[in-house]
């Protein structure tokens, strides 16, 4: 696989792995944990070197795997954590980013992740109760100190990238992006490109709906996200089937998978987007590492482009609570 250049120089695999669903989110989690071991490692077999995670999956759980099982290779791997959550009795409350927090956990990802330095430091969602020059300014004093190499934001605005950029050079943004949902292309990516800041988007197929396995027959267990997410909703899954199924023509015209055209587009947009996509199986892993290869025409990628405007996205991607900490 070739590699791609984030902000400031990092170097990483042009598509990573998103570690969250190996510990959460996607019904139940898998029971053997030397199997997600085995998956992660797997995952450099494909070229992918870039692995992102966060104190919050678990939570805590998601870090101590990801650090085992990246720990003997931990010189081949970018790994990327994240803060920003207040977490009380094992469930998250709230936001936190207050200096003496984010230097807590810090240290505490250090030690999970087995590693004496984390790669991309990532503020989860933006805590409007401190001044996003206070959060830049600490994650910096951690670069300083060596515990840290380089700085990100997730779901911010413009304006909080353009704050915390002045005082501590922003390396990636990381928010959710993809064929249906297309937030970022407004303000975000023009201001990306302005900076020379990275982009990684996460859910690039959409929670699994791009890779065409998700209709109105599939059923969502209480701890799938996808049972709170409007978008999945029976109707609105329905209705977005037109979306899913121009992607698969495209695809089957291509002897490729759906979800290799939608991370092709993705690789598309920009050189200096980096795809994350999750999954619990190296098969998955090896598929959505061949997406590298597969080539769009202009033709394809200008359809592709106006798909979501020409056929309609239905329902929200976050119930409202979670939409409440984005683009803030």
């Amino acid at each position: 696989m070739h590699t791609r250049i984030l902000g400031q120089g990092l170097e990483v695999s042009a598509i990573g792995l998103g570690a969250m669903g190996m510990s959460q989110s996607y019904g139940p989690n898998p029971g053997d944990r030397s199997e997600m071991i085995a998956v992660l490692r797997s995952a450099l077999d494909s070229g992918v070197t870039f692995f992102d995670t966060a104190e919050v999956y678990g939570p805590y759980d998601n870090e101590d795997l990801v650090g085992e099982a990246l720990e003997p290779v931990r010189d081949q791997v970018v790994i990327a954590t994240k803060f920003g959550w207040d977490i009380q009795d094992g469930r998250s409350v709230g936001l936190n980013s207050r200096p003496e927090q984010i230097r807590r956990v810090a240290e505490e990802s250090l030690r999970r992740l087995r590693t004496d330095v984390i790669d991309l430091f990532y503020q989860h969602r933006v805590d409007p109760d401190v001044p996003i020059e206070e959060v830049a300014g600490t994650v910096g004093d951690l670069v300083a100190e060596g515990k840290v190499r380089h700085f990100g934001l997730s779901e911010p605005s413009v304006a909080t990238i353009r704050a915390a950029h002045a005082v501590h050079r922003i390396t990636a943004v990381q928010s959710e992006y993809s064929l249906w949902t297309r937030d970022p292309e407004t303000e975000v990516l023009p201001a990306l490109a302005e900076l020379g800041i990275g982009f990684v988007p996460f859910s690039p197929l959409g929670k699994g709906f791009l890779t065409g396995t998700v209709d109105t027959t599939t059923t969502f267990t209480d701890d799938d996200i996808r049972h709170r997410v409007p978008r999945f909703e029976a109707d609105n899954l329905a209705a977005n089937r037109a979306l899913v199924d121009h992607v698969k023509a495209l695809a089957d015209d291509k002897a490729v998978t759906p979800g290799q055209v939608a991370l092709a587009w993705l690789l598309a947009q920009q050189p200096w987007i980096v795809p994350i996509p999750g999954t619990r199986r190296t098969s998955r892993i090896q598929e959505n590492a061949a997406a590298t290869t597969v080539a769009l025409s202009a033709d394809e990628r200008a359809d592709l482009d106006a798909l979501a405007q020409r056929v309609g996205v239905h329902g929200d991607r976050y119930n409202a609570t979670h939409m409440g900490y984005v683009n803030r």
